[in-house]
């Protein structure tokens, strides 16, 4: 399984196994909390069913959705490097089996397969630069032009959403309220850009530069 997750992709056969083998597959319901931003734990989760939410919270309970986490897919990596509390929020979406590994783990199986440390850096590159993206879109697009990125962003090759989405959390990922985000979904559909049903979007045609 884990070759299939881009930050092992290019590790040998031999080495993946011996990272399972430290490994542990949890089980996790829909709903569950897995950390919450300042904890110290340390854990990398790769997920192999089910979906995640990584999101960041104020203290009147106001929710900014950063991503969306499914089959294949990592996080938690960065408290790996650092040993610093959580940056952010997790919280399954679905039922998760998630693999784990601790930070021990991970750093002992770097230290014997020191490639990783290139790959790993790689990954953190491309994260940071589409963190880049997410700023620039957050601080100069309109409502619109967010909704539009995320949709996109958010689209397999298949062209449609996962995971399905309710207005409201993509309202939580743009920071627009729910009310405009649905203006801006509404006016999607009347115009034949994207298709609902039973909450799942797909992409019809390509969306204008500007509404």
């Amino acid at each position: 399984m884990l070759e299939k997750v881009s930050l092992f992709s290019n590790i040998p056969p031999e080495c993946l196994y011996k990272l399972e083998k430290i490994s542990s597959l949890r089980k996790y319901p829909k709903n569950t909390i897995l950390f919450i931003e300042g904890d110290d734990n340390s854990q990398l989760f790769v997920v192999k069913k089910g979906l995640v939410c990584i999101h960041t919270d104020d203290n009147e309970g106001r929710q900014l959705v950063l991503n969306y986490v499914g089959p294949g897919e990592y996080f938690g990596e960065l408290s790996l490097l650092d040993g610093k509390p959580r940056s952010a929020s997790a919280t399954t979406v679905e039922d998760s089996n998630l693999l784990t590994i601790s930070r021990e783990n991970f750093r002992g199986f770097m230290q014997e397969y020191p490639e990783l440390y290139e790959v790993l850096m790689v990954e953190l590159a491309n994260r940071i630069r589409s963190l880049t993206e997410n700023v620039k879109d957050m601080a100069l697009l309109d409502v619109y032009g967010r909704v539009a990125h995320t949709l996109e962003r958010l689209c397999n090759p298949e062209v449609e959403i996962s995971p399905k989405l309710t207005h409201q959390d993509i309202a939580n990922m743009v920071g627009a309220s729910r009310e405009m985000v649905s203006r801006v979904m509404k006016e999607l559909v009347l115009g034949g850009y994207i298709e609902i049903q039973q909450k799942q979007i797909r992409i019809v045609k390509s969306f204008p530069k500007n509404w």
